[in-house]
């Protein structure tokens, strides 16, 4: 990967012994000196002020620039012969006090990274925003780029006149200067590096106040009557007064901007009081379901949770990157599910973002939740579902241990203690030591610092008399971590009445070792369903006993709570995952019991999941019958669903995706043009695109339409569809074409490179695209060297060639792993493919095995 300087962590620790940062003062000239905006380099001057607690000692700061035009420490000249944007600038003979002025060009950015520059095709305007986590702000200014040397910054930008300037503190003046106009901020809050920001351009901006704090949001102009700037503003409120009541500490800034930005990478980032979000993602051109805006509210609550948990007081070094994330994501839920209409959101988050971490924690690549991050680039692939999910459940799960008075105890004081400086998970966990009066240091160990996930198993005895004779938790791990954690977890118990599943009552017992009697039971009449980890406080995959299976099957949408059905939909998930139930039974399961489900976001994830199994789990001799199930189930669920409901929208969008036959192609062709849409249905924006690019990929639409449908919708979201569509195309000059664009020497932009990526396998081109699996070995080190970090990691992740389930692809796999000298991060995403190769294969045994 490319661009920047891989900072060790040790060369970190050294740098923050020696060195303290006053103050940046940070000049960007973004014009091209006409009052046009600038296209391929901008101007910065950099001023930095810093102490060093060894005069004479030397160091070094990061300038990842195209060119370095002047660099000066303490008024001489400094030797820039050595210097490299991947090496940065080594700073000789330092001064008690010094101060460093470092003019530069740097590059604007296609990928995603540093300043990000976007022409919209709407209108043709440029937009400009920051991207600096995990060690980026050093491709815009000179810094030294490591969390824990936190300082203050004050910006200056020199725009085009109508363009609007935000950064993490408020505009003090504007000058205007020729062509041009300078936007000067003022100093802003002490921060670290990755989390301060500048965007620019001619943003849409509505604004309002709300208990003193003034709030922003903008998006593009071409974007505005897309914004919905009232129900933005509606989540942000609702948790600001959540958190500022539940922390115990105002948010420490004047004003909150978010900005909707074009081609963002992530789904957000939590710069302070400068948050960017990915407008493709989350303003919305066409109808969308509540899974749509739960998802963007708790993304919105999720940055807002990093205000203080990040921004305000910030790890010490990336090794506690999980706790960022973690504390964030749990937050994030806990505000939703008791401050907004979103009341089930763990239900959203089991069946989601729990699930995510279940996947990920069962790689060979797994790693504990707390683990040594070496340098930078081993950050980079640690944005994982065990960092961010994983690491959420155990602080649910810590939150069921110590008790939620406890636990917000604690946090009060830790942010009191450690405001505007860094800390470590350490310093949390003493604080909820003393809030608790509990040890926490075992229970630590045993979650944070050993990887996997255990599985939790009943044993039910049940009596002639119809009561438990005998009800145990068995816990097993697999060998290769064999760790049994304790779990703090309730047991419900169920009765069916007149086809609805009530919960009789609910045990709250402590779960450790193998095996664990659940005593309290003995002699109580048996449930027809016992659902262990009720309300879902623990993290462990978890099994039915057979009775209460049975009953599931045929009455899983009879529980009144979307998160005992949630917890069963994950049960039968991690099943078939795990080879213990075929491919088409699963299906089955979903096909009978989906339409009945009540919850979008149920229903959205198993949609999701069910996909997933017929095109990789499934035993490819039966998957176009499971295909023509889905289809019929979801052609069916759609007709009788409410119109313009949210779920009407999700199976229709399920009927979509899983149209394979004649009959059911000839429906969606008769769509696009007009004919027979349900009411309810607008066949516009996203929705359009989707049916587009499945009519291309089945060969039911000819290429030529996409030039049409694109000249219709000359929008930044039209140019994804339509690149999306194009890769689309069954033809093996198209693949090869597509092909030689992700992997030649240019960089694509990101948004094209993504939807090139997404768009070159297809469920229904896996013969097309063999070929092209030995091509992905070949090519994926030179890919992975030639790209900025995140296009290489989205080649790798997405272009894996997932849907080639077979010994060839194992055995190239094996081959490549067997090679020297790959990259440790690379070696590790290549591993991770593997491992869910193997996995398929597995599945798909099980479901021949089946038939």
């Amino acid at each position: 990967m490319t661009g920047t300087r891989n900072l060790t962590q040790a060369e970190a620790t050294d740098r923050a012994r020696l060195l303290e940062v006053n103050s940046y003062d940070i000049s960007l000239d973004l014009t091209d000196g006409a009052g046009n905006p600038g296209d391929g380099t901008f101007r910065s001057v950099t001023t930095v002020s810093f102490t060093a607690t060894e005069p004479g000692a030397s160091t070094f700061i990061e300038v990842a620039a195209s060119k370095i035009l002047r660099a000066e420490l303490n008024g001489q000249a400094v030797d820039t012969s050595a210097w490299a944007a991947d090496k940065g600038l080594v700073l000789t003979g330092l001064a008690g006090q010094n101060t460093l002025v470092v003019e530069a060009d740097f590059p604007f950015s296609q990928q995603g990274q540093g300043l990000h520059r976007a022409v919209d095709p709407a209108d043709k305007e440029v937009y400009l925003y920051s991207q600096f986590e995990t060690a980026d702000a050093q491709k815009v200014f000179a810094c030294f780029d490591q969390p824990d040397l936190k300082s203050v910054y004050t910006w200056h930008a020199t725009v085009p006149k109508h363009w609007k300037v935000v950064s993490n503190a408020p505009i003090e003046q504007t000058t205007t200067e020729g062509f041009g106009k300078t936007v000067h901020f003022a100093q802003s809050a002490r921060m670290s590096t990755y989390v301060t920001a500048l965007c620019a351009g001619p943003y849409h901006e509505v604004r309002t106040t709300h208990d003193g704090i003034d709030l922003g949001v903008f998006c593009r102009a071409s974007m505005a009557e897309h914004l919905e700037a009232d129900e933005l503003f509606e989540i942000t409120t609702q948790g600001f007064d959540f958190f500022q009541a539940q922390f115990g500490v105002r948010y420490p800034l004047p004003k909150y901007d978010q900005l909707w930005v074009p081609e963002f990478n992530a789904g957000a980032m939590e710069n302070f009081g400068c948050v960017t979000h990915a407008d493709a993602s989350y303003i919305f051109r066409s109808e969308v379901t509540d899974f749509e805006r739960e998802q963007r509210a708790n993304t919105i609550l999720h940055e807002l949770a990093h205000m203080w948990f990040g921004d305000l007081v910030t790890m010490r070094w990336w090794d506690d990157l999980w706790l960022n994330e973690s504390f964030a994501e749990w937050a994030s839920h806990w505000c939703n599910a008791e401050a907004t209409r979103f009341s089930d959101a763990w239900t959203t988050f089991l069946s989601l973002r729990k699930n995510w971490g279940y996947s990920q924690d069962q790689l060979s690549s797994t790693h504990p939740v707390y683990c040594d991050m070496p340098d930078v680039s081993a950050v980079e692939v640690n944005f994982d579902g065990i960092t961010y999910a994983k690491g959420a459940s155990v602080i649910k799960q810590l939150v069921a241990y110590v008790g939620i008075e406890a636990f917000v105890a604690g946090l009060r004081s830790y942010f009191k203690q450690h405001a505007w400086g860094n800390a470590t998970f350490g310093d949390l966990l003493s604080a909820l030591e003393e809030s608790s009066g509990r040890e926490l240091r075992a229970f630590a160990a045993a979650w944070l610092e050993t990887a996997q996930v255990n599985t939790l198993r009943p044993v039910v005895e049940i009596g002639p008399d119809g009561a438990y004779q005998r009800v145990a938790v068995q816990q097993e791990a697999p060998a290769s971590h064999p760790t049994l954690r304790p779990h703090r977890l309730a047991v419900g118990l169920y009765d069916l009445i007149d086809g609805s599943l009530v919960r009789r009552d609910r045990i709250e017992t402590d779960v450790a070792g193998a095996e664990t009697e659940i005593e309290q039971l003995a002699g109580v009449r048996a449930a027809d369903v016992l659902l262990l980890n009720d309300e879902d406080l623990t993290y462990a995959k978890l099994r039915l006993d057979d009775r209460s299976l049975a009953v599931v099957v045929d009455n899983l949408s009879g529980f009144d709570s979307s998160l005992a059905r949630a917890l069963c939909w994950a049960a039968a998930w991690d099943m078939v995952r795990d080879a213990e139930m075929s491919a088409r039974d699963y299906a089955a399961l979903v096909t009978g019991a989906l339409p009945g489900e009540r919850d979008i976001n149920l229903v959205t994830a198993t949609l999701r999941q069910v996909q997933t199994v017929l095109s990789v789990y499934a035993d490819p001799a039966w998957a176009p019958t499971g295909w023509g199930r889905l289809a019929d189930t979801a052609r069916a669920a759609l007709t009788v669903a409410e119109p313009g409901s949210g779920f009407q929208l999700a199976w229709t969008r399920a009927f979509i995706n899983a149209a394979r036959s004649a009959t059911d192609l000839a429906v969606l062709r008769g769509w696009l043009d007009g004919d027979g849409v349900p009411e309810g249905i607008t066949i516009a924006g996203e929705l359009r695109w989707q049916l587009v690019q499945a009519l291309v990929a089945m060969g039911a639409l000819e290429p030529a339409a996409i030039q049409a449908e694109h000249d219709a919708d000359r929008t930044a979201s039209g140019d994804i569809g339509a690149a999306l569509a194009h890769a689309l195309i069954p033809t093996a000059e198209n693949k090869a074409a597509v092909w030689a664009e992700l992997t030649g020497p240019a960089a694509l932009p990101n948004w094209r490179n993504r939807a090139y990526i997404q768009g070159f396998q297809h469920t229904a081109q896996v013969e097309l695209t063999r070929p092209y699996t030995a091509r992905f070995f070949a090519d994926v080190a030179g890919v992975w060297t030639a790209r900025d970090s995140e296009p290489a990691q989205e080649f790798v992740i997405l272009n894996y060639p997932a849907l080639d389930v077979s010994d060839e692809t194992v055995a190239a796999a094996q081959a490549w792993l067997a090679e020297e000298g790959h990259p440790a991060s690379l070696r590790r995403l290549m591993a991770e493919g593997n491992d869910r190769m193997l996995r398929a294969q597995k599945a798909r045994a099980k479901d021949a095995a089946s038939a």
